[in-house]
């Protein structure tokens, strides 16, 4: 399988390229700024805010499948109008498209999503996801969107450097304990997403973890693997602060996970300490 992977320098790219060029598939991947470091795989410039680069790439590469997980959490021109363009673009190429999305394309007023459930975003973040699902879902027929959780990983994700740096001192801050979420670890993640690459499903799939945690549960787990002292973690509530955002938002991926082969464990299961 010919595959370019959009945003293949960040967290989640970095990790699809890895498992993709392993597998012996032959692997493109883009960067904004820096070019990564990983063997047997091309590497091309690309920012989506840029709708003439995108064409080239395209040529260039000549993919199979285009698996787009490039990554502006502030930037609509990003996260939906170059998320558009790039479907509009692998479709005229006739490449299929898996599209990475979030669960911040909902409010969390119903608290437990599945697949079929209609986006209601809170956040420009989350407006911008829907913008992008939407358009994919009318423009691109064959693609699927992929709507994943907090992404983690053996130390390296932002959440478990913010939690190291919580537990060490380094840094000062809170927990929220009503702010839920379904964390999924990147190597399941970028599993499943490659299963989803290689074949012919298309519509909407929830890759999140099978564990509904909050923040200030996450970072337990995390301390607990990491042997940091979790009583350093101070708990809060965000109701009431402001901070924008849905509070509790619980993919189910019960219905994607029965098509898969590749399972998606909980944060309790892969943030286990080795010795249990």
């Amino acid at each position: 399988m010919d595959l370019l992977i959009v945003g293949g320098s960040g967290f989640l790219g970095r990790e699809l390229a890895r498992q993709a060029g392993a597998a012996g598939h032959a692997v493109t991947a883009t960067f904004a700024t820096r070019a990564g470091e990983l063997p047997r795989i091309r590497w091309l410039p690309l920012d989506l805010r840029r709708g003439e680069e995108i064409a080239p790439v395209l040529r260039a590469a000549r993919p199979d499948v285009v698996i787009n997980a490039a990554y502006r959490k502030a930037d609509w021109a990003t996260t939906a109008d170059g998320a558009i363009r790039l479907a509009l673009a692998a479709g005229q190429y006739g490449a299929r498209l898996v599209h990475v999305s979030s669960d911040a394309v909902f409010s969390g007023a119903d608290v437990h999503y599945d697949e079929s459930a209609a986006p209601d975003p809170v956040t420009p973040y989350g407006a911008a996801k829907a913008a992008a699902e939407t358009a994919i879902r009318l423009f691109a027929p064959t693609a699927a969107v992929a709507r994943t959780s907090l992404i983690l990983g053996d130390g390296d994700s932002v959440h478990e450097t913010f939690v190291r740096d919580l537990a060490t001192g380094r840094r000062e801050g809170v927990l929220f304990t009503d702010d839920v979420r379904c964390p999924v670890h990147v190597a399941d993640l970028a599993r499943a997403l490659l299963e989803l690459a290689g074949s012919a499903r298309a519509g909407t799939y929830h890759l999140a973890g099978a564990d509904a945690v909050s923040r200030h549960e996450l970072g337990v787990l995390v301390a607990g693997r990491d042997g940091l002292d979790a009583a350093r973690l101070t708990p809060g509530r965000r109701a009431g602060t402001g901070a924008p955002g849905a509070l509790d938002v619980r993919l189910d991926s019960t219905r994607t996970q029965r098509t898969l082969r590749t399972t998606l464990r909980g944060a309790r299961t892969f943030l286990r300490p080795a010795d249990r």
